[in-house]
This record gives C-alpha cells, structure tokens and sequence, in this order.
C-alpha cells in the first residue's frame, strides 16, 4: 500500500526533503520552535507539478521558526539565511516554502497583546 505525500503528513512522517530541511535549520538557527509543513499536495495540480509527474511529493513546504539568530535581521534578510541553508534543496526540486519567522521576543510581545 502507497502513502500519499498527504497522508504521510497528517501520519507524522516526513520525507526526505522534510528531513533535510529539518536537520540545517536545526543546525543553522538552533530555533526553539521548528515546525514543517508539507503543503506540496495542494500544488500537484499546478503545470509545473504536472510536468515532474506530480514531483518528489516534496515540493511545497510552509516553514515556522522562532530562533534568537534572527534578532537584528529584518524579514527579507531573516527569508534570505533560510533560502541559503535550503540552497542545495532548492536546486534539486524543492519548489516553494512559505516562511514565518520570529524572535522569541517577537512571539513573546504577540501572544501578551
């Protein structure tokens, strides 16, 4: 029986692009909040997806992380260390990733107001 890249998601399980993406923020930003989200199944549709086949079933990734290396950064600069962390995985098939990033102060003053 094949799992779906939608239902190895809602079971927990990541795939390798998931993994990979894991392991170099964990290591790059030391976040004390990480959470990855496969989204590619809402894109399969798209013709870019429909030309891969579908792709890796890894394409499409929305991205939290609360880490301290972002304090002083600005949005595009905090987006600009992810993208240079992905690089490799950018250049092999990982296709878009939505991005929320935060300071733990940032986080901290939002859920006070």
């Amino acid at each position: 029986m094949s799992t779906s890249p939608r239902d190895a998601q809602v079971a927990g399980e990541e795939g390798p692009v998931a993994r990979s993406i894991r392991t170099k923020l964990s290591s790059a930003l030391q976040p004390s909040e990480l959470t990855i989200t496969n989204d590619s199944w809402q894109h399969r549709h798209h013709a870019a997806m429909r030309a891969q086949g579908g792709g890796s079933g890894e394409t499409h990734f929305s991205v939290q992380v609360v880490s301290e290396q972002f304090r002083g950064k600005t949005t595009m600069q905090r987006h600009r260390l992810i993208y240079s962390t992905l690089s490799e995985e950018l250049s092999q098939g990982l296709h878009a990733l939505s991005l929320k990033t935060k300071t733990p102060e940032e986080v901290q003053s939002q859920s006070a107001s």
